[in-house]
Parts: C-alpha cells; structure tokens; sequence
C-alpha cells in the first residue's frame, strides 16, 4: 500500500501510474490518513510552500517526516524534492529536511521555462522527463547517489530510502521511474 499525498498537485497522475503497475495506494490528505501498514509514500509535484504549509496545518509535517526517518520509502517529484530536501539556496523555508541536499527552487525559470528532454536516469535507462518550473539540486550531501543530470545539473537522487526527481515522471506514459520506486526502494514486484 502506498500512501500518496493528496494536499495539491499532480497526486492523480501518480496515483494512475501504481494503477497500470497494479500496485495499491490510498490518497492521505489528513493525520488520520497517515496510518501504519504503508509501504511507501509518494510527494507529487504542485506548489511546495502550499504543500508544506498543508502538511504543517494539518498535523503531518512531524510524523511523516518521523516516518522517513524511521525508513519509510517515499518519492518526492518537483515539490516533493523541494518539500523533502535539508536546504534550499534560494527560500528559507524547510519543510521535511530529510534529504541531504541543497536544492534551487524555479531553477530553470517561470512556467514558459517548462521544456521536456530525454534524459539518462541510472537503473532505468533514457527517460523523457518533464520539467515545469523544475528545481535542481546544487548540493549533494555524502550518502546521496546522483542518478540522473541534464545539461551539467543533478535532477534525480536517492538517499537511502529516499527517491528524488526534480522533474514529473508522472506526467509522462513511462511507468518505469514509478516501478524502480516500488522495486527498489519499497520491494514489491
């Protein structure tokens, strides 16, 4: 069962890719959403600041991110990355702090910024991600394994348990992101 975060964003585009995976998920919007018997959380992509001011009101912020540090697997796409990271270069704000890296928040510009590229994305192979007001990372930490760049910026990373994208692998018909998600990091199928 994968918990999904259905605050604001792009969570039914997540939600239809575990369907074609035939994997289970349950939206989570409330605390008591937010039980046990989770093999994996997913952070879509949205508006982060929405996103995690979202989560503070709405008593998530402290027991999710208890939850990932007690090794729950999660997989934040664009402001999921943003909501998960432990800095951002650009925003004072930080929401999860999990995540060992220093992200720039609208890296590559406004939403006329928004472009799709094939990309190479270690264990998975060339995929056409899409970037909509994307960040990227500007910092690794130690522990964090890049697994994909585009045009000299690190764009994909995994800590752990802990599966990062600056871009929407959701909005594409690639299911192949969403199952090394599942494979990897949940082990399920």
């Amino acid at each position: 069962m994968i918990g999904v975060f259905a605050l604001q964003g792009a969570f039914l585009e997540h939600e239809q890719m575990l369907s074609k995976l035939g994997a289970s998920y349950k939206e989570i919007r409330r605390k008591e959403h937010f039980t046990d018997g989770l093999d994996g959380l997913i952070l879509p992509g949205g508006e982060s600041t929405v996103q995690g001011k979202l989560l503070r009101e709405e008593g998530l912020l402290g027991p999710v991110k208890e939850a990932i540090e007690g090794g729950l697997p999660v997989f934040g796409t664009c402001a999921g990355l943003i909501l998960l990271a432990k800095r951002l270069s650009n925003d004072e704000n930080v929401w999860l702090g999990t995540l060992d890296v220093t992200v720039r928040r609208n890296a590559y510009g406004r939403q006329l910024g928004s472009f799709r590229a094939d990309i190479p994305f270690e264990g998975v192979g060339e995929f056409p991600a899409v970037f909509i007001r994307a960040p990227y990372v500007e910092r690794a930490g130690e522990g964090v394994r890049i697994l994909s760049s585009h045009a000299g910026k690190t764009v994909a990373v995994r800590q752990g348990n802990m599966l990062a994208t600056a871009f929407h692998p959701e909005l594409t018909e690639d299911v192949r992101i969403h199952e090394y998600f599942l494979r990897e990091l949940c082990h399920i199928g």
